[in-house]
């Protein structure tokens, strides 16, 4: 299964994309034994629309169009389930095991998501009840997707 995370906004040179590459680089290596057989994340600019609907719905084209075919799209959304850790690596378990060839993660702009995005969306994840910013939550998403890999291999690194 591959792991797609297409996001809008790009992360600076410094200290949060030193910390996301280090995740990833975890991922990539740690989930391979797992049949976790890529992972590639997709940065797109912000829309510059003056309408947010607008704006929406340009970075919504931008992030489904990224997406690998078949993929499970799952959004990141204020408004989606609050899995726990143990939840969300069952979640990676249950689609791998059921040959879902890509997952996707879509994070999107400061103005949230195109309401057909969320539509079309299999699920909606929040990362709690509190706002934020972008960057951080591709960090947040890294990490949980980390751990939801060492949780599957039975690995010390999530010690509930």
């Amino acid at each position: 299964m591959h792991i797609h995370i297409g996001a809008i906004g790009r992360l600076k040179n410094g200290p949060e994309k030193q910390l996301a590459a280090e995740y990833f680089d975890r991922i990539r290596k740690s989930g391979r034994a797992l049949g976790i057989t890529g992972l590639d994340i997709k940065e797109y600019p912000e829309s510059q629309n003056a309408s947010d609907v607008q704006r929406k719905s340009q970075e919504a084209e931008k992030l489904l169009a990224g997406c690998p075919p078949q993929s499970v799209l799952i959004v990141l959304d204020e408004f989606g389930k609050d899995d726990s850790s143990e939840d969300f690596s069952n979640l990676l378990v249950k689609l791998k095991d059921t040959g879902t060839p890509s997952i996707s993660f879509l994070i999107g702009g400061p103005d949230g998501h195109d309401p057909k995005l969320l539509v079309n969306a299999t699920r909606k994840m929040a990362m709690g009840k509190k706002t934020w910013p972008h960057r951080l939550v591709r960090i947040m998403l890294a990490e949980q997707i980390y751990r939801a890999i060492t949780i599957m291999a039975n690995h010390p690194y999530h010690r509930a």
